[in-house]
């Protein structure tokens, strides 16, 4: 799918979001959040819901933890631009509460028909609920800064989902938030891998996926990966397209 098309058809997406009463969850929004970014990236961030200040502006992570998200994305000389951002739900709970289970699944076909426009080579999820749709069964305090294959029934046919805590959490914790810049370092890394996952073996979306090695754990390390020791220098920082 070229640019074009692709950005219409994020468009027509997000046309489709910004009315939708699916759920319970537009009785009380004030904007709904599709997501915004570029139509060509290789990467998406998945969040969990918009909060009170994307509520009133319709666009995700716009508050403090998108503030440190776009710190994140400045530590690898990326900008907002260059990515997409989206959650896994497109409007606001009440009072921030945690998404329920039929407004995740009310949403979820928003969420694919978007992945499967981008084909995104990595998919960098934010936080437990996202983290829940991509790496299902995995908890965040062991899997942040783990690769593992993406289901093609999400929509990204050929992906890797990159775990992280969600950046409201970093806010909250300075460990979380030491933790999290250590994990986003090794975000290129994966994105590396991806690339020659996908050149070396394409996967149809019906098709099994293949495990990939785990850089975190592995006992020799995939050559595909960097080691975190290895982490890109400023001039060899990777372009996304």
């Amino acid at each position: 799918m070229i640019e074009l098309d692709r950005g219409a058809g994020l468009e027509a997406i997000a046309a489709e979001v910004r009315v939708c009463t699916r759920c319970r969850l537009h009785e009380a929004r004030t904007m709904a959040v599709p997501g915004e970014g570029s139509p060509d990236t290789e990467v998406v961030f998945v969040g969990e819901g918009p909060g009170y200040n994307e509520d009133r502006q319709g666009r995700p992570f716009v508050g403090r933890a998108g503030a440190l998200l776009g710190k994140f994305l400045t530590a690898l000389g990326w900008q907002r631009e260059d990515v997409f951002i989206t959650n896994i739900v497109k409007c606001r709970p009440p009072d921030n509460r945690d998404p329920e289970p039929d407004e995740i699944a009310a949403c979820a076909p928003y969420l694919r028909r978007q992945l499967e426009i981008l084909d995104p080579a990595v998919i960098v999820t934010l936080g437990r609920h996202s983290l829940g749709r991509f790496m299902p069964g995995e908890r965040i305090s062991q899997a942040h800064g783990t690769v593992r294959p993406v289901d093609p029934a999400t929509g990204a046919a050929n992906a890797l989902a990159f775990a992280l805590y969600h950046p409201a959490a970093a806010l909250r914790t300075p460990d979380i938030e030491r933790t999290s810049y250590q994990d986003v370092a090794q975000i290129p890394a994966a994105l590396l891998a991806a690339r020659a996952r996908r050149e070396a073996a394409p996967v149809a979306p019906s098709s099994p996926v293949p495990p990939v090695p785990d850089p975190a754990v592995a006992a020799t390390p995939d050559p595909a990966f960097l080691a975190p020791s290895e982490a890109l220098a400023p001039d060899d920082q990777l372009t996304l397209f």
